[in-house]
């Protein structure tokens, strides 16, 4: 019993009074409800694949194939850049909405096909200076080298691509089809033969 307390009596039985535990319920063995789980954020499926993924295809609303692009993924969002002498990328310009197909980096097939928000990144902001050093590492041949981002806020257009939340393909739920489409109409042709070259060794006739 605690002392200077009296005791409470129960059906003429004393009951001694016990202080209270001061350490938390969890800390004393208590089990405690699971807390919920922070919802928030891209799928994991959406946030690895498309970091993993150097390259994705594009497909715009209204549009009858997807372009490849290739893009980098800072934070929560997928970033690409289009404009002059980068990458053509016209639809998505003008979309508030595209769809995201990643592929796997271990099969190069198909893995999952995203939702995403499109938004223009503003030059000097502090978005724009956090990710156009990491895109101007992966642009290839550049042909203003260090001083491609000065160009960039003149003449292209960083986009950021937010997923939505909205999964349209992934697995269990992928197409059958390959997903491929025709190639669009250009004037290169194959080569013909090849020119004579003097010691060329001729191939047997059979």
């Amino acid at each position: 019993m605690t002392a200077g307390v009296p005791p409470t009596l129960v059906n003429g039985v004393p009951v001694a009074h016990t202080r209270p535990d001061p350490r938390p319920e969890r800390d004393r063995g208590v089990l405690m409800a699971a807390e919920p789980a922070d919802v928030t954020g891209p799928d994991p499926l959406v946030a690895e694949g498309t970091k993993k993924a150097g390259l994705v295809w594009i497909a715009t609303p209204g549009s009858d194939r997807s372009r490849p692009a290739w893009q980098h993924w800072s934070g929560q969002a997928a970033y690409v850049l289009t404009g002059d002498g980068e990458q053509p990328l016209p639809e998505l310009l003008l979309a508030e909405r595209a769809t995201v197909t990643v592929p796997s980096k271990d099969t190069r097939g198909r893995l999952v096909s995203w939702v995403a928000a499109v938004s223009r990144v503003a030059p000097d902001t502090d978005e724009w200076r956090q990710v156009t050093p990491a895109l101007a590492a992966l642009r290839l041949n550049a042909r203003d080298g260090e001083t491609q981002v000065e160009r960039w806020a003149g003449s292209a257009v960083v986009l950021r691509l937010a997923p939505t939340g909205e999964i349209v393909e992934g697995p269990g739920q992928l197409p059958d089809g390959s997903g491929a489409a025709p190639p669009l109409p250009s004037p290169a042709t194959t080569c013909g033969r090849r020119p004579f070259l003097l010691g060329r060794r001729r191939s047997a006739r059979r």
